[in-house]
């Protein structure tokens, strides 16, 4: 019988910790609804705890809304104002792993997104890169792709006068590399 730890290439078992600096948070939203402005989050941490049964792993990740980053200084201070993000009291977003689910070599991370106080379920499509060393002698590192598409609304993001040009759905992607802790 093939398990799911048997079909992800070199999987390893314990608690990894996001690198920020090999890692990528990044988002795409729509503007007047004809173009996509693209930004990233500078900053992530948290962990990837992978189980025996890659389905009872865990993933809990931190990401500073202060960092985020549209290579626009204006844009950027306008979406950390209480129209947006509102950096000043909800400084973090939070994501919190409640299950996980295969589909094929696709894996369905079910979890909590908290975004300005506002904790809403999210599904991320994850593909698992791999497993495999790390540059220093007997560092291990893993890797991690995964998206999902939200509702701006649905955590209170209006945009305030703004927010009539932007879509309403965000796609959000993230590139994690992780080392075994």
């Amino acid at each position: 019988m093939t398990t799911h730890a048997d079909r992800i290439p070199a999987f390893q078992t314990g608690t990894w910790t996001i690198d920020p600096v090999h890692s990528d948070v990044s988002f795409v939203v729509r503007h007047l609804g004809v173009t996509r402005v693209r930004g990233t989050f500078d900053h992530v941490e948290g962990t990837i705890v992978t189980a025996e049964d890659p389905l009872k792993s865990q993933v809990n990740a931190v990401i500073k809304t202060t960092s985020v980053n549209t290579r626009n200084d204006m844009r950027d201070d306008h979406v950390r104002t209480a129209d947006f993000l509102d950096v000043e009291n909800h400084p973090e977003m939070t994501f919190t792993s409640t299950g996980i689910r295969a589909e094929g070599d696709v894996y369905l991370i079910d979890g909590d997104l908290t975004l300005r106080g506002v904790t809403r379920p999210v599904t991320l499509e994850t593909e698992v890169g791999g497993f495999g060393p790390g540059m220093q002698e007997g560092h291990t590192v893993a890797g991690f792709s995964a998206s999902t598409e939200i509702s701006r609304t649905d955590f209170g993001v209006t945009g305030g006068a703004a927010g009539a040009a932007v879509s309403d759905k965000i796609k959000i992607t993230l590139d994690i590399e992780a080392g075994l802790s």
